[in-house]
Order: C-alpha cells, then structure tokens, then sequence
C-alpha cells in the first residue's frame, strides 16, 4: 500500500463525528476562539504535529500544526476559520434570530436526517473538521512528502465588527496574523462549495445616514417637518433595487456580486413621540476581482445624490470597511493540484463554480502573495427537508466530510509531489 492508499484509508466518518463534535461543543463567535484553538492544538499535538497557539488578544486565538520540513521542497497550508456568528446564547444573537434557538444553532451536536447539527457544524467547523482529518491520516500513514504541511486554524474570519468594545474585529484578522507566522508557498482554503474555485469577491461596507427634523409628534403640523425614518425607509427601497443592477453589470465568469442593506439605525423606542434628526443604515456591496472600493463608492454615491436630488431628502455615504476581490491564476501548481484531486476523488471532469458572491479568507491569502484554491462541503439536501441559510450552516453530512477529507490529502500529494 502507497503512503498516499495508507492516508485515504485513514479517514474515518466515525473520527470525523468525533472532531466535529469537539469544535462544534465549544462556542467560538469572532473574536472569542481561544479555548477552541487550545483544543485545536492539543489534537494537532496527539497527532504528532508540531502544534502551537497565536493569541491575538486575551480571548481570540489561532492554532496550526506542521508536519514534515521546509528545508527541503514547498509548504502547503491547509486552512479553515473556526469562528462562528452567532454565539449560540440566545440573549446575544436576538438581533439575527428569532429565540429560541434551534437545536441546530446551539453548540451542541446532534444528528438529524442523517445529518451531524449543531452551531457552525457546516460552516466552519464541518470543514475545520476535515482539515484535522487529514493531518491525522497523514500523519499515521507516515507520509514523507517532499515538503512542509501546515494545517492551520483562524480566529477573527467572519465579516463582522466587534460584538464588543474588548474584541477584534473579524474581515481576516486571524488568517492575516497567521500567515505571518507559517508564509506557506501555497493554500487550500476549506470552505462551503464541492467544487474548486481560485476567484472570489471581495467586500465594502458603507453607513448612509438620512438627515431630517428632530420634532414632536404634537407640532408636526406646525413646524418643519422632515421625518428622516420616512426618507431613509424610501432610500432604502431605492439600494435594494439598484443593487440588482450592481449584480447584473459586475457580473463575471464566476461572480455575481451581490449586495444587501443590512441594519438600521435611527430613533428610540422609548422616546416614540419624538423624531430623530439622522437615521443610518449600513450597505455591504461585493467586489468582483478588478472593481476596488472607490468605484463601488462612487457608483453607490451617486445613485444615492440622484435619489436625493429628485426627492429633496438629504442623505452621505461614509466607506467603513474593503477587502478586495482576488483571483489566483489558474496555471498555478495549487490550482491544478486541487482540480486533480478532485477529479480522482469523484472520477468526473471538473467544472468550476458560477455565480459566487460569498467573500472568505481566501482573500486575505490572496492578499498576501499566496496563491490558493479553495474547495468546501456541498450544502445539505434531502427530499423534504427545508434547508434555509441558518439550517445550511449548522448541518452536515458526514459523507461529504469523508470525501473533502479524502480530497485534501490528494490535493497536497499533487502539490508536494509525493510518490502515490
């Protein structure tokens, strides 16, 4: 049996269940992932990995482990986030779900439908799951490829602000930290999507705030009155239509970037006979690889100036945020690795993924001269069963993990050149 035979014959669903539920039991929203990436690293430790934790602050942490030499051959990283949304305390996520939580958005794991469930057991820690998976069986097989594995862990991945004055933000914080502690020569990013892709949208956020009157109910007949809330309710309407347009003209081979309005902001529930003189809401619009943020502000600025032209409303946009789109080149020695890999894990041709507009560390990756692919776990789907965005990222099918696990230990035989 080849080292390549012995380390796919290693991956276990049964194994898998095991990691899925250790990442899965310990809540890590953005920015509090400490006591997941100590756990990371103790398994990664057992292993037989050189494991090892990077704190970024007192609560958010990243863990990765390597195997073999970087004095001889190339360094491959294989990379997944691990933090989550929500939090799984449904005091803290009332403001994106409804309470009570569902079973599957607790950092509990359970199994329904065949399916493993629990807080983030999809996305990401359905992936994180296999990424371990690998270096385990890559490990016990005793595999000497001619280079270095990193299996790395990040902290700080999704696109969220701070959910607290004490924490970092997210937007790749923990992957950018941890590239300058491993600088691997390439990577494969695990996240949602069966097929491997090396182009991805980017994203910029914007605060457009809607001036009006701050009046009382009682004299809005007798004074001026310009109810921002009313404005800001319309403008609104107006971004998410002109956001369809945004996907239409910006869409690519293999984006369609999308945009969505996201919160707002204005008044006070205890002070309702009174209005307030600004209301905000916040805009996050995708980047495809080539458009940066200044044109994307432009655009949405002076669709926003039009609108208020036409109405006699008065409304600013302010950037907050940007990470741009990237794309590695194709002919890259990762890219045809992952492609490869694929094809032999499923015996098909293969074909790219088409109208993407989710953004991942991959650009972060990209960013930092890394040329990486990126390949995930299909979505769950069962005849009758309603699978929305929530139940998407919180469920998982442990054959789908065999066969992306299966398909990171070929892909970093294809791109260490080691003996099959």
């Amino acid at each position: 049996m080849s080292a390549l035979e012995a380390a796919l014959a290693g991956v276990s669903a049964s194994r898998l269940a095991e990691l899925t539920g250790m990442l899965v039991s310990t809540a890590s929203p953005t920015g509090r992932e400490g006591a997941l990436a100590v756990q990371i690293a103790e398994t990664l430790d057992a292993a037989g990995a050189q494991a090892h934790e990077q704190w970024l602050d007192a609560t958010a942490a990243n863990a990765w482990g390597t195997l073999g030499s970087s004095r001889r051959g190339s360094s491959l990283l294989l990379y997944s986030p691990i933090d989550t949304i929500t939090s799984g305390d449904a005091a803290e996520d009332r403001a994106l779900v409804t309470s009570p939580l569902r079973p599957a958005m607790e950092p509990t794991l359970g199994t329904e439908h065949g399916w493993l469930v629990g807080l983030g057991a999809h996305n990401p820690k359905g992936h994180a799951a296999c990424v371990l998976m690998a270096i385990e069986a890559l490990a016990a097989a005793g595999a000497d490829l001619p280079g270095r594995i990193i299996a790395g862990f990040g902290c700080l991945g999704m696109p969220v602000n701070r959910r607290a004055p004490d924490l970092l933000d997210g937007h790749g914080a923990g992957c950018a930290a941890l590239i300058g502690a491993v600088r691997p020569d390439a990577a494969v990013i695990a996240k949602s999507g069966w097929s491997v892709s090396w182009n991805e949208v980017g994203l910029a956020w914007f605060t457009v705030r809607v001036a009006g009157t701050h009046t009382y109910v009682g004299s809005r007949h007798l004074l001026a009155y310009r109810n921002a809330i009313a404005d800001a309710a319309a403008l609104i309407l107006e971004v998410e239509t002109w956001i369809d347009e945004w996907a239409e003209t910006r869409t690519d081979e293999f984006n369609r970037p999308q945009g969505i309005v996201a919160s707002v902001n204005g008044g006070e529930a205890r002070a309702t006979a009174f209005t307030a003189d600004a209301c905000e809401f916040t805009v996050d619009l995708r980047l495809p690889p080539g458009t940066d943020a200044g044109t994307a502000e432009r655009t949405l600025t002076g669709r926003i100036d039009h609108w208020s032209a036409a109405t006699g409303a008065s409304a600013t946009v302010t950037r907050t945020l940007a990470v741009g789109g990237t794309c590695t080149d194709p002919s890259e020695p990762i890219v045809r690795a992952a492609i490869a890999a694929w094809e032999a894990e499923t015996g098909r041709p293969h074909q790219p993924p088409r109208g993407l507009s989710g953004a991942t560390d991959a650009n972060i990756l990209r960013h930092n001269g890394v040329p990486t692919a990126r390949i995930g776990l299909p979505k769950v789907a069962a005849p009758g069963v309603d699978v929305d965005f929530q139940y998407g990222m919180n469920a998982v099918d442990p054959d789908d993990q065999v066969a992306l696990s299966r398909h990171l230990i070929r892909t970093t035989f294809e791109y260490l050149g080691g003996a099959g």
